[in-house]
């Protein structure tokens, strides 16, 4: 298996049809062997009923069901853990980052880098429809906290478009313990500490008004940021992040 999509899944019957009938359309017409793991994080709505419908019409997609509601992060280490593909990339259900933009990210992957990470902020990338001005705010300020005591060097680190290599990916979320939306930045504390380079992809991305990320979540995202620090700064080390 050549490539493993994983998107995670919490009552998306309203928005994920659409997206995983892009994504197949695209993946099935290249010549990579593939498979789309839907991780469906304790659905109270049809999100399982309509993924499996789908999953009858779509060779290679499968849903994986979480019985109870335990988080993103949670869903997304169950489908990275699960996952076969040589590459292992994880994107959201709304299609917020187009599969389009795979292939940068492969490419970054090739030229030796452990993990890609789709970036909504680097000077080449591209969005076309922002978030709203609250959720501009509370990114770019959990993004100051997190390169100034966290991750130095990574402007995006919430994007949900990142791929990993099969290695990468295994000794990172094997390891990772948040379940809720700060998952993103304990996987990649985890790489930098184990040495993993990280390179930052620009991407075109377009802002998709039923996010569920909410402002209540800062106090959270800015703990986490504090003790991760903590827990890893004996192990940290310093890789070579250039391109």
């Amino acid at each position: 298996m050549e490539l493993s999509l994983i998107i995670p899944a919490f009552n998306e019957a309203q928005r994920i049809g659409p997206t995983l009938q892009r994504v197949h359309r695209f993946l099935a017409a290249r010549p990579a062997r593939f498979e789309i793991l839907v991780v469906d994080d304790g659905s109270t709505d049809d999100t399982v009923a309509l993924v499996t419908a789908l999953a009858g019409k779509l060779p290679g997609l499968r849903v994986l069901c979480s019985p109870a509601n335990r988080g993103k992060g949670h869903a997304v280490r169950v489908g990275m853990l699960a996952a076969t593909g040589r590459v292992r990339l994880f994107s959201d259900a709304d299609g917020s980052t187009p599969i389009e933009e795979l292939d940068p990210l492969l490419q970054a992957l090739a030229a030796g880098a452990d993990i890609a990470i789709g970036s909504r902020y680097l000077a080449a990338s591209r969005v076309t429809r922002p978030q709203p001005w609250g959720r501009r705010v509370w990114s770019r300020l959990v993004n100051r906290v997190v390169q100034r005591v966290l991750l130095p060097g990574v402007v995006d680190t919430h994007c949900g478009f990142k791929a990993f290599t099969a290695a990468a990916a295994a000794k990172t979320f094997a390891a990772c313990t948040v379940d809720g939306w700060s998952f993103d930045l304990e996987v990649l504390a985890r790489a930098r500490a184990h040495g993993l380079r990280i390179r930052e992809v620009p991407v075109r991305w377009e802002n998709d008004e039923r996010s569920k990320a909410r402002i209540r979540h800062l106090p959270q995202e800015i703990g986490h940021v504090y003790h991760l620090r903590q827990e890893l700064r004996h192990t940290e080390k310093q890789p070579d992040d250039r391109p």
